[in-house]
C-alpha cells in the first residue's frame, strides 16, 4: 500500500521505517520473480536503488489514480534498465496491480517493457539509452521554471552512466539556469556490466558535480531510510538557486546474500533453483510456478497509457509576404516568423508559450529578434547540441512550443539518437535547421548536411518540410507552431529569390496556406516534370526557362513536404512523362529515392533521372558546388533534354 511521508517531519517514525522495510520485501520479491519469469532483465541495480525509489515515491507529489495530473512532480529514471524496481514500486503505490506487472513483464504487446516507457502508469519518459535522462529532467525542470510552476523533478541515475559526456552538458545547464527544483539521485553501487566502475572508467562523481556548482550530498549508506529521507526532504525544500545531487553508496543486489556486490547480477536474472534460495532469504513463498503458468495466458493490455494529447492553443500571427523583388534567405524568413509567433503568443508579464533553444548560433539561425522580444523564452545552451536536443524534446512535452535551431549537421546528424528518443516519447519538438546541404558553401563538407531526409526517414513520428523561399518558410514555421508533433524544417544558408508565377506575381502570397503532404506546381508542362524542393528550386526555375526557350513544355513541382510525400502529385507527374528529381541531398536516400519507391508501389515506370549529391562537396561557393554536381540550371536542363531525346 502507498506510504505518504511528511516533508515537515524531523525524522521518520518507527512505524514508517517498518512500513518501508515491509514494502522493500514486497518489491524485492517482485524484482526477482519478474526477471526470472522473463529469463532476462536487471535485478542487481533494481535492488540497489530500491530504497531510494521507495522514499522518493513516498515524498513526491503524485496520484496513482490520475498519473498525469498537472501538479504532479516528475520522476525520470535515467537508468531505464532498472524497470523491475520501478514497476515493483509503482505496483506497491497502487498505479497498477502486481498481477499486471508479473504476468506482463517483457512480453510482446504488454504494458511492461524491458526498459521503462511512458506507456506504464507513473513512468514519465522512455529511457534506456544511458546518459540522456538528466537532460530530460533538466528540460522538465526548466519548463516548470519558465512556466512559473512549483512542480519538482527527480532523476534517478546510475554511477556507470556518468561516463557519458552529455551528463556534463546537462549539469552546466542546471547550474546556469538555477534549477533548484531539480534533485538527482545517484545509485553509487560501484559496479557496471563488466565490473568495477573504477576499473572500467575511473571517475569522481561527487567532485564532478561539485566543480559544476551543484549542492552535493553524500550518503554513506544508501539503504538508510532516515538518511535518504533527510537528504530528499532538504532538497525538496531547496529554493537557493542551486540544483542538488544525492550520491548514495549502495550495494548491488542488496538483500540477497549471494547477489550482493556481484557485477554479474547487473543484467542476469536468477535461474529457478537460485530464485528459490533468494525468496527463502526474503522469507516469502516461492510462487514462481504459478506465475509462470499465468504467463501462458494471453497478454493483458489494460494498463497501457495512451500518448499525451494536450497542446497549447497557439495563434499563428499575421503572415509576412515578401514581394517579388525581394532577395533574402529563408533563415531570415524563419527569424521573422518566430518573432511574429512570439508577438502573438508571448504576452508581456506572462510565462511564454513559444520558446527558442540555440547553441551559440543565435545570429546565424536568426533568433536574435525573438530573444530580444521574449528573453524569458530563449535558452542559450552553448555548444551542447546533444543536451539541447534532449532538453527541447522534454520542454515540448510540458506545453511549451519549443523551437530547437542550429546548423543542419548539428541538428540532425550529430543528435540523431537524441531526436530518436524524442520520437519515442511523442514529443512536440520543432527542429528548424539552417545551413543545410551544399548551400553551406565555403564551410566545407563537414558542415554540409546532406543526410537529413535519409536519417529522419528512420523515425516514425517526424515530418520533414523544406521551404523554397522566405514566403513558404514563413507559412511552414507558423504551421508547425500550431500543431502537436515532431517537425524538421530545413533551409540553406544563401539568399534566394522570391518564387513567382509566370506573370511575375508572388507565388506564395497572402492567400497561401501550407498543408503537409501537398506539393505545389510552380509550373505546368506536358512533356516532363522536374520535382524539387528547397535551395535548388531557383536552379530548377532557371532550367525551366532554358527548356521553355528551347520549345519544351516542362512542369516544376515543389515537393516542400518530404514527409509526408504528395503521392497524388507524383502519380500526376508520371502521367505527364519523364521525371527528373533535383535535390541538395545524398542522391541515394533523399527525394529521388522516395519518388522511386512511390512509383514502384504504384506500378508506374516513367523514364526517370535522379540528380543530387553524389560525393562529399568541397569548400567553395554554393553555385560552384552545385555546378560540380550537376545541380545548376544548365545541367538540370541538359538532364531533362536527354530524357526527352
Amino acid at each position: 500500500m502507498p506510504l505518504k511521508l511528511d516533508l515537515a517531519a524531523t525524522d521518520l517514525t518507527d512505524q514508517e521505517i517498518a512500513s518501508l522495510k515491509e514494502m522493500r520485501t514486497h518489491c524485492a520479491r517482485r524484482i526477482l520473480l519478474s526477471t526470472s519469469l522473463a529469463a532476462s532483465g536487471h535485478p542487481g541495480g533494481s535492488l540497489s536503488s530500491l530504497d531510494m525509489l521507495l522514499v522518493a515515491y513516498g515524498l513526491l507529489k503524485n496520484n496513482p489514480e490520475d498519473p498525469r495530473m498537472a501538479e504532479r512532480d516528475r520522476m525520470v529514471e535515467s537508468i531505464g534498465h532498472i524497470s523491475p524496481g520501478v514497476y515493483a514500486v509503482l505496483a506497491e503505490n497502487g498505479y497498477f496491480t502486481e498481477d499486471d506487472f508479473l504476468t506482463g513483464f517483457r512480453r510482446t504487446g504488454s504494458g511492461f517493457p524491458g526498459h521503462v516507457e511512458s506507456i506504464v502508469p507513473g513512468v514519465e519518459w522512455d529511457t534506456g539509452n544511458l546518459g540522456q535522462g538528466l537532460s530530460t529532467a533538466v528540460g522538465m525542470a526548466q519548463a516548470f521554471k519558465t512556466k512559473r510552476m512549483d512542480n519538482r523533478v527527480f532523476c534517478l541515475m546510475g554511477d556507470g552512466e556518468h561516463q557519458k559526456g552529455q551528463i556534463v552538458e546537462a549539469m552546466r545547464h542546471a547550474c546556469k539556469y538555477k534549477l533548484d527544483n531539480l534533485t538527482v539521485l545517484v545509485d553509487r553501487n560501484h559496479l557496471q556490466i563488466c565490473g568495477d566502475t573504477a576499473d572500467i572508467m575511473p571517475q569522481s562523481i561527487r567532485e564532478l558535480y561539485r566543480v559544476m556548482g551543484w549542492n552535493v550530498v553524500y550518503l554513506e549508506d544508501g539503504h538508510d531510510y532516515n538518511a535518504i529521507f533527510h537528504a530528499m526532504r532538504d532538497a525538496y525544500g531547496n529554493t537557493g538557486g542551486v540544483p542538488t545531487v544525492i550520491v548514495a553508496r549502495t550495494i548491488m543486489g542488496k538483500g540477497i546474500s549471494f547477489m550482493e556486490n556481484k557485477a554479474k547480477y547487473h543484467g542476469s536474472p536468477l535461474p529457478p533453483d537460485m530464485l528459490a534460495k533468494a525468496l527463502a532469504e526474503l522469507g516469502v513463498d516461492n510462487d514462481f510456478d504459478q506465475w509462470q503458468k499465468l504467463r501462458e495466458e494471453p497478454v493483458k493490455t489494460n494498463t497501457i497509457m495512451q500518448p499525451r494529447t494536450d497542446y497549447p492553443d497557439v495563434q499563428p500571427g499575421n503572415p509576412v509576404v515578401y514581394d517579388a523583388d525581394t532577395v533574402t534567405d529563408c533563415r531570415s524568413g524563419y527569424g521573422n516568423a518566430l518573432l511574429g509567433l512570439a508577438e502573438a503568443n508571448n504576452r508581456p508579464g506572462e510565462p511564454p508559450v513559444i520558446c527558442g533553444v540555440s547553441c551559440d548560433l543565435e545570429g546565424s539561425v536568426k533568433m536574435g529578434a525573438f530573444h530580444k522580444y521574449s528573453p524569458e523564452g530563449y535558452l542559450e545552451l552553448g555548444i551542447q547540441e546533444h543536451h539541447a536536443a534532449a532538453v527541447s524534446g522534454a520542454m515540448s512535452c510540458e506545453n511549451l512550443v519549443t523551437f530547437f535551431s542550429t546548423f543542419g549537421s548539428f541538428a540532425v546528424s550529430e543528435v540523431y539518437n537524441q531526436n530518436r528518443l524524442n520520437d519515442f516519447n511523442h514529443a512536440n519538438i520543432k527542429v528548424v535547421a539552417t545551413h543545410v546541404g551544399l548551400d553551406v558553401g565555403e564551410d566545407g563538407p563537414t558542415h554540409q548536411c546532406i543526410d537529413y531526409l535519409g536519417l529522419i526517414k528512420n523515425y516514425f513520428r517526424f515530418s520533414v518540410f523544406m521551404p523554397c523561399d522566405p514566403n513558404q518558410t514563413d507559412r511552414i514555421v507558423r504551421y508547425i507552431a500550431t500543431q502537436p508533433g515532431n517537425f524538421f524544417v530545413g533551409m540553406g544558408r544563401s539568399k534566394t529569390p522570391t518564387i513567382t508565377r509566370e506573370d511575375g506575381s508572388v507565388f506564395y502570397d497572402a492567400d497561401y496556406s501550407f498543408k503537409p503532404g501537398r506539393a505545389d506546381w510552380l509550373r505546368r508542362g506536358t512533356d516532363a516534370t522536374i520535382i524539387t524542393y528547397g535551395a535548388v528550386t531557383p536552379a530548377c526555375m532557371e532550367a525551366w526557362q532554358i527548356l521553355t526557350d528551347a520549345g519544351a513544355s516542362v512542369g516544376v513541382l515543389n515537393m516542400a513536404s518530404l514527409l509526408p510525400l504528395d503521392i497524388d502529385a507524383v502519380i500526376e507527374a508520371a502521367g505527364t512523362g519523364p521525371i527528373v528529381t533535383v535535390e541538395d541531398h545524398h542522391i541515394e536516400t533523399g527525394l529521388g529515392a522516395s519518388v522511386s519507391v512511390t512509383l514502384l508501389e504504384q506500378g508506374l515506370a516513367p523514364k526517370m533521372t535522379r540528380l543530387g549529391v553524389k560525393h562529399y562537396g568541397g569548400s567553395g561557393k554554393p553555385a560552384d558546388l552545385y555546378r560540380q554536381q550537376g545541380l545548376d540550371g544548365k545541367s538540370i536542363a541538359h538532364s531533362v533534354q536527354q530524357l526527352l531525346g
